[in-house]
């Protein structure tokens, strides 16, 4: 049976063989101990063969480990040359423009960072799409019409996952708007619990952000609170605000998002729930607009307090095990 092996794995393997030491191993490859521990796991499942023994004081090769190891090593030379290669290759193309989406409203992430990356290098040139949710923009990376997006990856399908590489800049901590007259509009802070028998829109129907839907479908679960049903999707603010209004509903969002009028933004709490951001690219995409947009993010993020986490706040699950298991090689 032929076996394809990530060679994230691989490197896990190498590393932990060197070490005998996992905690090392893992602050070798800046990963979480738990991401590299399964990625062994896996590792070993896939061979069908244990690698190591291993228990509290100490970490050895087995025997088939042993016999292993120089081929690991062998393949990951040669997986860096054949990245080396392609590198060179692409370089060429390294000063066309970097097709990045970012989204044209109050308290996105993707705009700031676009024009602190285009201040600090002008001599690259950055073209900007506004498809407005990173389920529509992973379509579009994947066909080679777009570089770079931002948004939730912990929403996109694995299969998607694997087409992308990732960093965690930002997390926004989220609001619920509010209808005119709302009895909750009286409280500076809306405990999540006070929303129990409310119906929440969170863009369930808009194909372009179903990672968003699915984040809202998560918190809201067991909490008593209700997604709106599928809507088709809405497009501007006035046709925004009608349909909110017709149907009464509540809206889900960032604590900076202010596009729309007549509803009242009031912050989240108890827990304070967070959404990670994170700048997403096509994997294998080498161009030198890729560090300057991830320099940018890191620089707004320090001043900003972007990465703060308070210490009630809250996270699915699968946002907590991609953040461990981040993949951000630039």
């Amino acid at each position: 049976m032929r076996h394809d092996i990530n060679p994230r794995l691989l490197r896990a393997f190498v590393a932990v063989a060197e070490e005998l030491h996992f905690t090392r191993a893992a602050a070798r490859l800046f990963v979480a101990q738990q991401a590299l521990s399964r990625d062994i796991r896996n590792l070993e499942q896939l061979w069908g063969r244990t690698l190591f023994d291993r228990d509290t004081r100490r970490v050895a090769l087995t025997f088939e480990g042993n016999r292993l190891l120089p081929v690991a090593r062998h393949v990951l030379f040669a997986h860096a040359q054949l990245s080396e290669e392609l590198e060179q290759s692409q370089a060429s193309g390294s000063d066309r423009p970097l097709v990045v989406d970012v989204v044209a409203r109050n308290g996105s992430t993707g705009p700031p960072v676009l024009e602190a990356a285009r201040a600090a290098a002008p001599g690259l040139e950055f073209v900007p799409r506004f498809h407005g949710g990173l389920a529509r923009a992973a379509s579009e990376m994947a066909g080679g019409r777009l570089d770079v997006s931002f948004g939730r990856v912990a929403g996109l399908p694995p299969a998607v996952r694997e087409g992308l590489e990732h960093r965690l800049i930002r997390y926004d901590q989220l609001a619920v708007h509010l209808p005119p007259g709302h009895p909750l509009t009286a409280l500076p802070r809306v405990p999540l619990a006070a929303l129990a028998g409310e119906t929440v829109y969170a863009a369930a129907g808009n194909e372009d952000t179903t990672e968003w839907t699915d984040y809202a479908r998560t918190l809201f679960a067991g909490r008593g609170v209700k997604l709106a049903p599928p809507f088709p999707k809405i497009e501007g603010k006035v046709e925004f605000r009608r349909v909110m209004h017709k149907h009464g509903w509540s809206v889900l969002a960032n604590i900076d998002f202010t596009d729309v009028p007549e509803m009242a933004l009031r912050p989240l709490t108890d827990p304070v729930p967070l959404a990670p951001v994170s700048m997403v690219w096509r994997r294998g995409l080498r161009h030198p607009g890729l560090r300057a947009l991830a320099d940018a993010a890191r620089t707004l993020g320090a001043t900003e307090g972007w990465l703060e986490r308070p210490p009630d706040s809250w996270l699915p699950d699968a946002d907590i095990a991609i953040t461990a298991d981040r993949n951000d090689h630039l």
